[in-house]
């Protein structure tokens, strides 16, 4: 069995999925499960990682559901059920971990936390022209091939330049809350399921969120690792991302900080 187990979410990105999938295959550290939380994608995914579990070392595990809109909630409860270990990475099918994501994920692991990590925003253009090489090499990680490819120069980067040291400073002194962020976080399987999962009646917009002030009400802290577990984001557009579902979810939101809710009646458990 292996030491942990990483949770990848998707709907029809298979171009994307494929980069992110090579990254995890380029980890230092070697001992853990993926599984594809897939929200509903076409035959094109399947067939991706299907071909993918030839060719990578870990287990590649796909859990699927039928396409009910964004769903991702849904999806994610049941990737946590088919996990196979006691500690959950999770991560979305856009964002490419660093050699290290695994390993720092998996030695900052504590008893009574969370891990709240990071991203670095790609624009389109260098998210499409990241190669397998790229990725093997890290040079989408390198700050000096991005700013060629013409990444301009901001505060962000130290995301990316930052070690040692430096990055346990960044992870101090950051003004970001160590919220439950879906591209880059991860708990143990035990917390998880005394909060009951994801909400399911929420769609896009803080429903990781709401998840991440549940696991704080029931007296789970979070460790902010912002500049040590790295990814980097592909850029995409947000079909998704409608009023409606925000204002929902600002309602369900509102209701577990005033209630200091723990447990979701909406979630793995009906």
């Amino acid at each position: 069995m292996s030491s942990l187990s990483v949770v990848v979410s998707t709907y029809n990105k298979p171009e994307w999925l494929e980069k992110v999938l090579w990254g995890f295959q380029c980890q230092t550290y070697k001992d853990f499960e993926l599984i594809v939380a897939d929200d509903g994608s076409g035959p094109e995914t399947r067939d991706l990682i299907n071909a993918m579990k030839e060719k990578v070392s870990y287990d590649l595990i796909h859990v699927w559901q039928e396409d009910d809109g964004f769903q991702k909630c849904r999806i994610l409860n049941k990737a946590i059920v088919a996990s196979n270990t006691d500690y959950i990475v999770m991560t979305d099918g856009d964002c490419i971990p660093r050699e290290d994501f695994v390993q720092v994920h998996y030695i900052n692991k504590e008893p009574g936390y969370f891990i709240s990590g990071g991203y670095y925003m790609l624009p389109m253009n260098i998210s499409n022209i990241i190669t397998l090489e790229d990725i093997e090499k890290q040079n989408c990680f390198n700050i000096q091939w991005l700013k060629e490819k013409g990444i301009p120069k901001t505060f962000k980067n130290t995301k990316l330049t930052a070690r040692g040291f430096i990055s346990t400073f960044f992870n101090t002194f950051t003004p970001t809350n160590a919220s439950w962020n879906g591209h880059n976080s991860s708990g143990w399987k035990k917390d998880i399921l005394n909060v009951n999962g994801f909400d399911e009646r929420m769609q896009y917009g803080g429903e990781d969120r709401e998840f991440g002030e549940r696991l704080i009400n029931f007296g789970v802290k979070s460790k902010q690792l912002r500049y040590s577990a790295v990814c980097v984001h592909l850029d995409h557009e947000r079909g998704y991302k409608t009023p409606e579902a925000i204002a929902k979810n600002m309602v369900i939101r509102k209701e577990v900080r005033q209630k200091k809710s723990v447990w979701t009646y909406y979630g793995i458990t009906k």
